[in-house]
């Protein structure tokens, strides 16, 4: 029969290698790549890929050809791009472009006729002139005189896109598309789809921000941080998780300068020609495209609070709006997000809010959840070798040999187990076993 000792020593082994597995299951590092597009950085991560030679080195240099090729099709600072092509260009004839410009353009026009103008992607030279653009920042107020000039150039009423072939047109010459609130997005889009045809199922593509998955991480749902307003970027105040959708954000903490003590936003009213001045902190948006999820974050902050909220429930979007009111932000949610909502949180703590520590539970839980399988297997197989070690004692009539090496079942002159001299030093032990093994 099996010694206790051996038994003991089995059960703990195999108790071990169980929670290795489990913690080595669940903490495997995904396949990451790094690197810089679009005038900021990006991101993808990818869980258990493909077991192919050469997939990293290949799917690295494949990402980097997609993004140089957004770029080259809609970057406003490359002059050969196609759209900075448009843009220079002073007919107002159908210009061709690629087949991605004239959908990304498309898909702004009609967020331009869903929000009433709130979303514009004409507004450049409203933006350039509030110092937001890539011209040279004066961070000072234009006059009305200004805007009212500038106005005459703007207005997505004067694009057109044509998907077939594809093309662009514009009844004013000297009009500008700007993409730069909704191909970030867009590129997101191309990476997953990217990674999708290379039989990637488990991915995190992140560009500035904008954030798509599919899949998941070894069983768990990928997390999405949603930043903590004015905390500079060091403070996560929800962290959501999410599969296979796209979370994007757009906020006035960003990018804005103060003049007389009055924030002046990067985020233009296109109907306006001025920074938004509704109070909104941040806007995030999930649904299932992150070129629509990144167009529809700008158009909700440029509308306020009531129409935003309006305009999610008519879309059917998850969205979360931080408010800044006077010393404290307040939150409102719809969908998947609205569990974060009603969340007061005075400007001046550094602490993560109510709606985190929700998340930080439900982390908890998970964990709980996850190890629940490996206790419930280690509690049968602990009972089922303490009956059988039973069963041996009974139906054996043999003595049950303990951790001590076999002390237990010994007796001195007196009767006295020598098990009692498991509670002295191991020295202790050590020459009784020695004696032992001299009779």
């Amino acid at each position: 029969m099996r010694t206790q000792s051996s038994v003991v020593a089995f059960f703990g082994s195999w108790f071990l290698a169980a929670c290795c597995w489990a913690a080595t299951a669940h903490a495997a590092d995904p396949l990451t790549f790094r690197g810089a597009t679009m005038g900021t950085t990006y991101m993808v991560k990818v869980h258990s890929p493909p077991e192919q030679p050469e997939w990293a080195s290949e799917t690295e240099t494949a990402i980097d050809r997609e993004l140089r090729s957004v770029n080259d099709q809609m970057s406003t600072y490359l002059k050969s791009s196609e759209l900075s092509q448009f843009n220079a260009s002073e007919s107002m004839d159908w210009f061709d472009v690629s087949a991605d410009t004239a959908r990304v353009v498309a898909a702004a026009l009609q967020l331009s006729e869903k929000t009433d103008g709130a979303f514009d992607v004409t507004v450049g030279p409203l933006v350039d002139r509030w110092s937001f653009g890539a011209g040279e920042r004066k961070n000072d107020v234009p006059s009305e005189s200004e805007l009212d000039e500038l106005k005459k150039s703007v207005g997505y009423q004067h694009l057109e896109a044509r998907l077939d072939p594809p093309a662009l047109k514009k009844d004013i010459a000297n009009l500008r598309v700007d993409l730069s609130s909704i191909a970030k997005g867009h590129g997101v889009d191309r990476i997953v789809n990217l990674l999708a045809g290379r039989d990637a199922e488990n991915v995190f593509v992140e560009i500035g921000g904008e954030v798509r998955v599919t899949g998941d991480k070894s069983g768990e749902s990928w997390k999405v941080g949603i930043q903590r307003p004015d905390a500079g970027g060091q403070e996560l105040m929800v962290a959501h998780k999410i599969r296979d959708a796209a979370m994007a954000t757009s906020g006035d903490y960003r990018n804005f300068f103060e003049v007389d003590q009055q924030r002046y936003s990067h985020t233009i009213d296109p109907r306006t020609g001025r920074p938004v001045t509704n109070g909104l902190a941040s806007v995030s948006v999930i649904t299932d495209s992150c070129m629509l999820a990144d167009g529809w974050a700008t158009a909700l902050n440029v509308v306020g609070r009531e129409e935003a909220m309006r305009l999610a429930r008519e879309n059917d979007l998850s969205v979360l709006i931080v408010q800044r009111l006077s010393d404290r932000l307040v939150s409102s949610g719809t969908g998947e997000l609205a569990e974060y909502a009603d969340v007061d949180v005075p400007s001046d703590v550094s602490v993560v809010d109510g709606a985190a520590k929700k998340s930080e539970k439900a982390e908890a839980k998970t964990f709980v959840q996850r190890m629940a399988p490996v206790l419930l297997m280690t509690g049968i197989t602990f009972g089922a070798v303490l009956f059988a070690m039973a069963v041996g004692v009974i139906f054996g009539r043999q003595a049950i040999s303990g951790s001590c090496g076999g002390l237990n079942a010994k007796v001195d002159e007196d009767g006295v187990s020598r098990c009692t001299m498991c509670s002295t030093p191991s020295e202790a032990c050590q020459e009784l076993r020695d004696k032992m093994a001299e009779k």
